[in-house]
């Protein structure tokens, strides 16, 4: 075959396929050479599964359920094979929710929640939230969500059942330690604000102390608790604790600008290493406000860019740490947009403490074991924080 001739075969078989995409044929029903010279061999199979369903089974299935169960089926085995917690599918829907989240406004019940072997034990109930207007409190345990159980789920596919639009009504199976039956509470979802900052000056041995408690690293909150610092100083604070608890973290750069307001420019404050990024190093910007004797409060829902921050200040003799070891995350995540709107969250590097520490599995121990017992009305750990304060000289 002269070489001409076969540059026109070639550009009419690019023709012929072409058109045939262009007027929906799908990739499986391609001639087997042109389906194996045009289609990846795990694409093309993924593809011939999907068409075997949808002409075959015996209900109809939209392509897009398919498309979103394919995606999870993926992911699954990621957290399964790696024992990788973190990576996850967010379909459309989850991810307009967790965008909302993240820019600290949505609509749910208000509920800060981390997951356990029955489901999700709610960390922190937001003060005239819906779920506290309903009676539930810090510490109980959430197993159900309108009857559907959530032990094994994970925490952002749970999310995505509690939440949902304003004025609708939620049904949550609620057991409150040490008890073994669930109750059934209504809650009607709301417009809800993530809290980022509580202050308040509280006095001991005749010193005034500053207190505040920052609930998540969510777009810009580092101006927040900025805001907070200065208040509690301007009101006469000689010292802070600064309670981190059931902090779950959130973004990184939150992380980098809260550790500039208490350390000084170009201080280490977190490293990564990544397959893909390669190796990055991430210092304070400046900014730093006028320095106070610090206690970090952490326990076992402190997590992420929470560690990150504790972590830095104590390496920086910053901050004295008071609590119980914190969570342990040590990996980070990058979302990735889909087509579909939906997006995969893939944990794609490790992060490193300024003293190369990986926190993976291991948290940050505190330098003041505290705890606090959920059957007092006291609040022991803070109470110890505060008496390490009052110490310092």
């Amino acid at each position: 075959m002269r070489w001409g001739s076969s540059l026109a075969l070639t550009a009419a078989l690019l023709a012929m396929l072409a058109a045939g995409m262009w007027l929906g044929g799908h990739p499986a029903k391609l001639p087997a050479p042109l389906r194996d010279l045009f289609v990846g061999s795990s694409t093309g199979l993924t593809a011939e599964a999907t068409e075997a369903i949808q002409d075959n089974y015996y209900r109809s299935v939209p392509g897009e359920a398919l498309s979103d169960s394919s995606l999870r089926g993926m992911v699954r085995d990621l957290r399964r094979r790696y024992r990788d917690r973190f990576s996850d599918y967010f379909s459309p829907a989850m991810q307009q929710r967790f965008a909302e989240a993240i820019s600290g406004r949505f609509s749910g019940v208000g509920i800060e929640i981390a997951a356990v072997k029955r489901g999700l034990r709610a960390v922190k109930v937001f003060a005239g939230s819906p779920a506290a207007r309903a009676g539930i409190a810090a510490g109980d345990v959430i197993v159900s969500v309108d009857g559907r159980p959530l032990a094994g789920v994970g925490v952002e596919r749970a999310r995505e059942r509690i939440v949902g639009p304003e004025g609708t009504v939620v049904r949550l199976g609620v057991v409150r330690p040490p008890g073994a039956r669930a109750r059934q509470v209504p809650v009607t979802r709301a417009e809800i604000t993530t809290p980022e900052t509580e202050t308040r000056i509280v006095r001991r041995r005749g010193r005034r102390f500053g207190y505040v408690k920052y609930d998540s690293f969510t777009e810009g909150s580092h101006r927040a608790l900025a805001r907070a610092l200065l208040g509690v100083e301007h009101r006469g604070a000689q010292g802070l604790v600064l309670d981190l608890r059931g902090n779950g973290g959130g973004l990184l750069e939150e992380a980098v600008a809260d550790a500039s307001l208490f350390l000084s420019k170009r201080e280490v404050v977190v490293s990564t290493d990544s397959r893909t990024q390669g190796h990055a190093v991430y210092r304070t910007v400046g900014g730093n406000l006028p320095a106070l004797p610090t206690v970090i409060l952490i326990d076992r829902d402190t997590a992420s860019a929470a560690e990150i921050l504790t972590a830095a200040l104590a390496d920086h003799h910053a901050a004295t740490v008071v609590g119980t070891r914190s969570f342990g995350k040590g990996v980070f995540q990058q979302e990735i947009g889909l087509s579909n709107g939906g997006a995969l969250k893939l944990t794609i590097g490790e992060y490193f403490t300024p003293d190369g520490t990986n926190l993976a599995g291991r948290g940050i121990k505190p330098d003041v074991w505290a705890r606090d017992l959920p059957t007092t009305v006291r609040d022991e750990a803070l109470e110890r924080a505060l008496g390490v304060l009052a110490a310092h000289q």
